[in-house]
């Protein structure tokens, strides 16, 4: 990782290479009716490109594409070995294009530059990797039967796969589910946000020189209400798999049950709770975890911690070291390696925080403000106290750094303050109680249970929540199960 100085970074923003078209069967073009949409740099507030605008007529041919070299067999019906050593080359060249990829995504962004070369860029490459490396270690089955007959269970590439992925982590998540997808051996057709869609059209490129055959990895760059639309309502796509808003899941659900009844998996919103104890064991270190769960990435991260839980003998103690802990992360500008806090994804974004931020502070105690910085996409680190579990703030998903903070008397208050709650995808429970610990994390209705840490974990570990946080898993070998037919042959012995 070179972290290097502002300069360095100014100087590379100033001479990079920006791919602006679609990456259709192997080739780049333009869209169809030649339409253009801007992605914008949130730092400096100025257009980085305009980059083609993908409609149907441009999905029909990426779903072409991919279903052609499916039936064609040059990708589904390669061994896992050939699947492995591509994907692994792909890791590979990510790896060595690794500032290039850093640096777009957070001029794409505004997400801190040392975020982008420390997690976001070597994750994405690693969990490539991790399914490269899986593709010849997962076995079928063979069913007890009798002697006279043999059962052997299979899994199968599915087809098409629509992929659908957002701005946050626009990479990562790209790769959370081209892995398992590719090397199941399906085609796919990813299609990243509007807001960041330079990582994706790179990594296209990358894909062709690490062998990838042609139409097997399509890059459909638009809007969702276009050529995300159109890839649910397709009926060559077989599957398709979403990061996103609630909001935005249901609709898909909705176009895939109007067209041809696909399968579609969601990784939706979030609210999770982090309930702390008085016998938490390391009160710094649950503080400093509160901090990064909910200021990285400017909040906008769908398991963040944004209801904060606290038992009321240790409350305030917790939140006299929450405040200097909130110093340590502060709006800068992306490309400086020194900062911890970038901007939100856009203004508008900035905006819909701020509004939650002002109309909070009517009913609830506003503890640390931070609405008030030099950057016009950006909102610091803001925590509110007191605050009524049944308000805006607790119920629906902000999306920014915007922690509330809730006082409780006993287990049981916790539990059911946490579980209250339309979502289910994280929670954390810190406490040096054995017992407690274990009833805690059956009780709490969400993918995820963190026991005296917050968010930790690798690709080991399946991802995915209860409730209105989705269906389905990323990550690890269950991320399979979501681009795979599960087929029985049974055979008939002679005796």
């Amino acid at each position: 990782m070179n972290f290097q100085h502002l300069t360095y970074w100014q100087d590379k923003a100033r001479d990079i290479a920006i791919e602006t078209r679609l990456f259709i069967n192997g080739e780049y073009s333009d869209a169809a009716d030649g339409s253009t949409f801007e992605t914008l740099d949130p730092g400096a507030q100025q257009t980085l490109a305009n980059v083609a605008r993908g409609k149907k007529a441009d999905v029909d041919r990426a779903v072409q594409a991919a279903r052609r070299v499916f039936d064609d067999g040059d990708w589904s019906q390669a061994s896992p070995g050939q699947r492995k050593a591509v994907l692994s080359r792909l890791a590979d060249l990510m790896e060595r294009h690794g500032e290039e990829l850093a640096l777009l995504e957070t001029l794409d962004t505004g997400k801190p530059i040392r975020h982008s070369l420390r997690d976001d860029i070597p994750g994405a490459a690693r969990a490539l990797r991790w399914y490269a490396e899986a593709a010849d270690k997962v076995y079928g089955e063979v069913a007890p039967t009798g002697h006279h007959e043999l059962a052997m269970i299979v899994r199968e590439p599915i087809g098409v796969v629509a992929a659908i992925v957002p701005w946050n982590f626009p990479l990562l998540l790209a790769c959370w589910k081209l892995g398992p997808a590719l090397v199941a051996g399906n085609s796919v057709v990813l299609k990243p946000s509007e807001k960041s869609p330079l990582t994706a059209l790179k990594l296209a490129a990358l894909a062709k020189e690490a062998g990838l055959p042609d139409g097997v990895l399509n890059v459909v760059t638009g809007f969702g209400h276009e050529a995300g639309q159109a890839l649910a309502r397709h009926p060559d796509v077989e599957v398709m798999t979403f990061t996103g808003s609630t909001r935005t899941g249901k609709q898909l659900l909705k176009d895939a049950g109007d067209s041809n009844m696909k399968r579609v998996w969601l990784e939706a919103g979030g609210k999770s709770a982090n309930i702390v104890f008085a016998d938490c064991p390391d009160l710094d270190k649950a503080v400093s975890a509160t901090a990064a769960g909910i200021f990285y990435n400017q909040g906008q991260v769908c398991i963040a911690g944004t209801r904060l839980l606290l038992e009321e003998s240790i409350a305030d103690a917790f939140l006299s070291r929450l405040q200097e802990q909130a110093r340590a992360w502060q709006p800068g500008n992306p490309l400086d390696p020194e900062t911890t806090m970038g901007m939100l994804i856009d203004n508008s974004h900035a905006d819909a925080v701020h509004t939650f931020i002002r109309e909070g502070s009517q009913k609830a105690t506003l503890l640390i403000d931070g609405r008030k910085n030099p950057w016009p996409a950006a909102v610091g680190p803001t925590i509110f106290v007191d605050v009524d579990p049944a308000s805006p703030l607790c119920r629906e998903e902000i999306f920014g750094p915007v922690l509330v903070v809730i006082r409780f008397k006993t287990e049981e208050e916790a539990l059911r303050l946490a579980n209250d709650s339309d979502y289910g995808l994280g929670a954390a429970v810190w406490t040096r109680d054995l017992s407690r610990a274990h009833r805690m994390s059956r009780r709490l209705k969400a993918g995820s249970v963190f026991v005296n840490n917050y968010n930790d974990g690798d690709m080991t570990v399946p991802f995915g929540g209860y409730k209105q946080s989705g269906n389905g898993r990323d990550k690890s070998l269950h991320a399979l199960e979501k681009f795979t037919e599960l087929k029985t042959i049974w055979i008939a012995l002679e005796s």
